[in-house]
Parts: C-alpha cells; structure tokens; sequence
C-alpha cells in the first residue's frame, strides 16, 4: 500500500503550529531579503519598512506588494538575491512585453521544489513502484523539470517525454506501462481521443492518476479525461515566478488544492482596495516565498482570483486549501499552457508595420485550444492577390510564434473590417468554458 503523506510532519501539522513557523520563517526570510536585494531594500525604504517591523505574520501587511512590473523593471537579475554562481538553474515564463520573466534556482531552492511536487505524487497514490509518463513541456517552462525533479526523489521512473508525437506517447503507456500522466489536461484530452481513433481503450494502458495544470479547466474537461484514459485526474497549482507546479496540490478528496504553507504564505486581497478579504470570499492570490533563496518574493501579486479554505480536509491534510483560479485581473489568456498577453500581439503588429486593428479568437475544438488573431490589413499593404495575403500572414504567424511561443492562425481582412467601439475595444473573443 502506497504511503498517505510524504512529509506528515509538515502537512499534517496543527494550525497554530503552522502560523508559528510561518511567522518565524517571515522574519528570517524578509530581513533576508532586504538584506541581499537592493531593489526590494528600496521599496520597503519608501514604504518605511525595516526588519525591526516584521516580528510574525500579523505585519505581513506592512510589507509592500511585488507584482511583474517589478519583475520587468530588474530584469535579468535584479531581484536575485544570491551571487550568480549559486544560481544552478534558470527558468522562464511569459512577461507582457518581449522579455520573459526570468527567475533562478540554488541547489536548495530546487531540492525544496522536488520536495512540493513530490507531496502531489503522493497524494495521487504514487510510490517508488509507479512509472511517471512526464509529458510537460521541458525547457524554460517549468512543468517538465518541476514534476521530474519530485517523481525522481520520491523514487518513481520517470519517462521525460516532454509533449507532442502523441502516438508515441500511447504506445510508451502500453509498452513501459506508465501509471502517472503529467501534462497540461488540453494533452490529456488530446491523448485520450487518439487512443479512441487507434482502436485503442484505457483498458489497453495502465494509467491510475494524472496530474494536469497549466491552464484553466473546468470539473467537465475532469470527467471526460478520465473516462477516456481511465484515471483519476488531479489538479496542480504554480506559477513560475514563484516556484512552479507544486506550490499548491490537489489530494484525494478532490476539494480544493492544499497550498505549501510551510514554504509559501497565501493571501487573497480585494484587487481594487489592495486590502485583505476574509478566507471564503473571492479575491487575488497573493504568494509570499519564505524558504526560497535564489528568487525569493515577497507578497506577490498572482492576478488570479480564487477562494481560500482553512478547514482541515478529509484527507487529514490541514494545508489550507485553494480552489482553481476563478479568473484573472488582467488580460492575460492561457492558450495550450502559455501565458499569451494583448499587448505582446500588438507589439509585433506595430513592427511589422500594422496598425493595432486587431482581435483575438480563442475557442476550443475537441478539447484543444484554437487560437486566430485577426488583423487589419493598412492600405499601403491591402493586396487582393491570394499569395501576397498568405505570405504576409505566415510572416506574421512566424512573428508571433517567435514572442508567444505558441502558434497562431492569422487571417488578414480588409481595412476598417474589425468593428470599432467607442469605449474600450474589445479585442479577445473568448468561447471556452473556463469556470
């Protein structure tokens, strides 16, 4: 029988003993931080912040919030806060502008970070015996190497596979025998209709559990992967500026995902106000890291909005508990797992000579997202000819691709074809059922 926990000290720990070493580790951490990062030294400066200030989590509200600005005002490093030389690893993610957000790793950070995504295999059923199928994206990405590095401490084979050659993928799952799927749940239900198209049934592999995060998806999209590739689909929470997957987990109860509050702080705020809302009620998640040395922030605005549980769980797990984000704050879309923002489409049509006449058609057809962008031709570059429009539109699918790191269908329409609005121009259509 596969074991209940993988850290039981911490994750079944009494409440008021987490808020004891949340509160200690707050205080070592900020004067940490404001110790060895100039940039955040600066804010809490200007904020009239000093570490005699932070003496428990109950001043976590005196210190200021972090959010991408800052991320994109320090790039590349300035908001590590140890030597470059101890930085083992960069990641990246998607930024609003054509610079990713880059964040480091130290040797310790990512033994931490197996030790997160390590809690969620367990909580699926995983033990030494299981075959993780890993078929995240690796890269700058986090989710490949975040799930990787937790299946191989816990002591699971893993088969990094990264994502795409879908049939190859099935017939891994039937000749090595995976047992745990890791993907983004839009794969997952890609995989599970190519299985049907071979002839093929879940009778015919052996998965128990996926893990599926990186993008939203609702409580249907669950369903439908699991009777297509029979398991049980769990959901994982991260985000790359924070961590990665495995900042918050799903467990067995399937009831919201326990937040790794001996690692993290986890807030939600009125987005307006800035202002604390009480557990319960919809608000920003805000993420604080309090082991993490090389990128370490502080009361970091996610824009995801969701819902806090501080009830102990069936499970006997008495992390506190998040539900899937409900939205955003902003206008961010994730399409296929990438964060996709306006502002970098609008970006490369003004460098290829476009005016911002634009919209974005996100859909999902056979639970894959569909992604078109619509652009205005100017009239120095309308052509009725059918292969000057195609070139142009590959030159822009090629532009795009290049910033997005996904690809997009464009289609050219005449000038003055997208409806104008006197207000604010509504440039994403979006037809998914996303919460």
């Amino acid at each position: 029988m596969s074991r209940k926990y993988y850290q039981e000290e911490y994750e079944t720990m009494p409440r008021d003993k987490i808020r004891e070493l949340q509160s200690k580790r707050l205080v070592e951490q900020f004067k940490y931080v404001y110790d060895n990062v100039e940039y955040y030294r600066n804010r809490c400066k200007e904020a009239g912040v000093t570490p005699d200030d932070i003496k428990s989590i109950d001043d976590l509200d005196k210190i200021p919030f972090t959010c991408k600005d800052d991320l994109r005002a320090t790039y590349p490093y300035g908001l590590f806060a140890v030597p470059r030389k101890e930085v083992v690893r960069i990641h990246a993610s998607s930024g609003t502008t054509g610079k990713q957000i880059v964040v480091g790793y130290t040797k310790g950070d990512l033994d931490i970070w197996d030790d997160c995504a390590a809690r969620q295999l367990v909580a699926v059923g995983a033990d030494e015996d299981d075959i993780v199928q890993d078929a995240y994206g690796y890269g700058l990405f986090t989710g490949g190497f975040g799930i990787h590095g937790g299946a191989t401490k816990l002591g699971c084979q893993v088969i990094p596979i990264s994502s795409g050659n879908t049939q190859r993928q099935i017939t891994f799952m039937q000749d090595l025998k995976s047992t745990v799927l890791c993907c983004t749940p839009s794969y997952a239900a890609y995989l599970g209709e190519t299985l049907k198209d071979m002839g093929l049934t879940p009778k015919d592999i052996h998965l128990k559990a996926g893990i599926f995060g990186a993008e939203p998806w609702t409580e249907e999209m669950r369903r439908d992967i699991e009777k297509s590739l029979g398991l049980k689909a769990y959901d994982i929470y991260g985000l790359t500026e924070v961590l990665g997957p495995g900042v918050a987990f799903e467990c067995s109860e399937q009831a919201g995902m326990h937040v790794n509050e001996d690692h993290f702080i986890i807030e939600t705020i009125n987005p307006e106000t800035g202002k604390r809302v009480p557990d319960g009620e919809k608000g920003e998640l805000v993420f604080t890291s309090l082991t993490k040395k090389a990128f370490p922030l502080l009361r970091f605005r996610t824009k995801d909005i969701g819902v806090l549980n501080v009830e102990k769980c069936k499970c006997g797990r008495t992390f506190i508990r998040m539900s899937k984000p409900m939205g955003r704050t902003d206008d961010m879309l994730i399409i296929r797992g990438v964060n996709v923002f306006p502002s970098q489409i609008e970006e490369v049509l003004l460098k290829q000579g476009y005016a911002p006449n634009y919209q974005i058609i996100v859909g999902r057809e056979n639970n894959t997202d569909t992604f078109e962008v619509k652009v205005e031709m100017t009239p120095e570059k309308f052509s009725d000819v059918i292969a000057e429009v195609k070139a142009q539109e590959t030159k822009l699918e090629n532009a795009l691709l290049t910033i997005l790191q996904i690809k997009a269908k464009v289609t050219l329409v005449a000038p003055k074809t997208i409806a104008r609005s006197e207000g604010k121009a509504k440039r994403v259509i979006d037809t998914r059922k996303l919460h």
